[in-house]
């Protein structure tokens, strides 16, 4: 075999089974034809995460006739690898039985992730389904609002006494070792009251003598995570403190479960994923979106967009007159909107992100705003500089090419400051500042690039 050939087989090897058009085309036919065997041969190796995936690219009608038709075959932890969308679409192909068993294979945070996706009205029948230990954990994680740490929290852990020791902590998970969490990586340390006050990492305790008591190797928690924390001040947390999990506990102080860094993955994931398309105005776009969804999320901003660019035309308006006197007005002011419009963007990105990961407070605004506004200046007077030369060569006309540099000057000043203190003011009065912003910030820089082009231009040109 050649090396190509080799490389091309190594790299088909590697492709997901969802990125193979073939594989996909003969899901998609086996499932028109409601063939179930070939169904379950196509799918019976792919692994959940695969499989999730699969089913995340077929037409919907193609995953709900997946679902009837052999679902009951399908591994339980494909449904925590679906995401949101899909699995709603999904579960209520499945029988009730199949759920509610499928809830109890889970740990107890995928378990909550996949019933809060059941319709209410099926969700008493598959909880009837499980066992009472998952149905208690679930309707208790339910009880907590979403996105909060009480529905990431996974109510299987790890704890000792403060009074044993190493030998005796793994004896007992040996021992225990069918009720033991699938993945863990701390055991923690708790008291009489089932407070932590320690932890210890596995790795540090396979190494230690059986005779060193735990309470000697422990660390104190660096966090106690409250189940009623927003799942992003979790995740920041987890940043800041390089953790791989973290306690939950309640009022009292006792453990209660934990947060693992699995879940965390998925918040920061989730929540670049929403703030950068907040910044846009839009929503999110899956897969499984229609045409219809898509317009509702996306029409109101553009709406208000609209509004904010008829009063920009009201502006030029204004200025009618200058413009029918000189028509080179009408071929340049377009850049100085547009130039001021990227340079607001780029400090309202900046700005954003420094909200969204909690770098940016009211104790240091100050000094974001001085750097932001100073940035755009610096910038404005360099584009502005060039800007005038260009047009100096263009038109011939020094008086024209003062009037455009100056615009340019004005408007990246102006966009600098709206850049940084849009989304702070509408932080400060409780919006989401990748929301809306990008909105208003190009609104100022359309009326202020056209008002100070447009206006220096009738003082210097005009009235001169």
């Amino acid at each position: 075999m050649s090396t190509e050939t080799e490389l091309a087989a190594a790299e088909q090897a590697r492709r997901a089974p969802s990125e193979d058009p073939a594989f996909v085309a003969r899901v998609v036919g086996a499932a028109g034809d409601h063939d179930a065997p070939l169904l379950r041969r196509l799918l019976a190796n792919l692994d959940a995460p695969d499989l999730a995936d699969v089913i995340e690219h077929v037409p919907l009608e193609t995953a709900r006739t997946i679902a009837r038709l052999i679902g009951r075959q399908l591994p339980a932890e494909f449904l925590a690898n679906l995401s949101w969308e899909r699995r709603e679409e999904v579960l209520p192909e499945l029988p009730a039985e199949y759920v509610g068993k499928a809830l109890d294979e889970l740990d107890t945070d995928d378990a909550a992730a996949v019933a809060a996706d059941i319709d209410e009205s099926q969700l008493g029948a598959v909880l009837a389904e499980a066992d009472e230990d998952t149905r208690l954990a679930v309707e208790e994680a339910l009880s907590f609002d979403e996105e909060t740490a009480g529905r990431l929290m996974q109510r299987e852990y790890v704890a000792a006494p403060e009074g044993d020791t190493v030998g005796g902590v793994i004896d007992r998970l040996r021992a225990e070792a069918a009720e033991l969490p699938d993945e863990f990586f701390e055991i923690y340390i708790v008291d009489a009251a089932m407070r932590p006050i320690g932890a210890v990492r596995v790795s540090s305790l396979i190494r230690a003598r059986r005779d060193m008591p735990v309470k000697a190797m422990m660390r104190a928690p660096l966090i106690l995570i409250r189940p009623e924390m927003d799942q992003e001040e979790v995740a920041q947390t987890f940043q800041k403190y390089h953790m791989a999990s973290a306690p939950v506990v309640d009022e009292a102080g006792r453990l209660t479960g934990m947060v693992t860094i699995d879940d965390i993955v998925d918040v920061i994931s989730e929540e670049s994923e929403e703030d950068l398309l907040r910044l846009a105005g839009v929503s999110e776009a899956a897969q499984t979106d229609n045409v219809f969804r898509s317009v509702r999320a996306r029409a109101p901003w553009l709406m208000v967009n609209l509004a904010t660019a008829l009063v920009a035309s009201s502006v030029i308006r204004a200025f009618e007159g200058s413009i029918e006197q000189i028509a080179t007005l009408a071929v340049l002011m377009p850049i100085v909107a547009s130039l001021g419009g990227n340079a607001g963007t780029q400090t309202l990105a900046v700005a954003v992100r420094a909200i969204a990961s909690r770098d940016l407070t009211e104790s240091n605004a100050a000094r974001y705003v001085l750097r932001e506004a100073m940035t755009a200046m610096s910038n404005g007077v360099l584009v502005a500089l060039l800007l005038a030369s260009i047009v100096w060569l263009w038109f011939s006309d020094t008086r024209l090419s003062a009037a455009i540099g100056l615009a340019v000057l004005i408007n990246f000043a102006c966009a600098g400051l709206a850049g940084i203190l849009v989304p702070l003011t509408l932080r400060r009065f409780g919006s989401d500042p990748a929301v809306s912003s990008s909105v208003f910030v190009t609104f100022v820089t359309d009326c202020i690039g056209f008002l100070a082009f447009l206006g220096l231009a009738t003082m210097i040109l005009l009235h001169h």
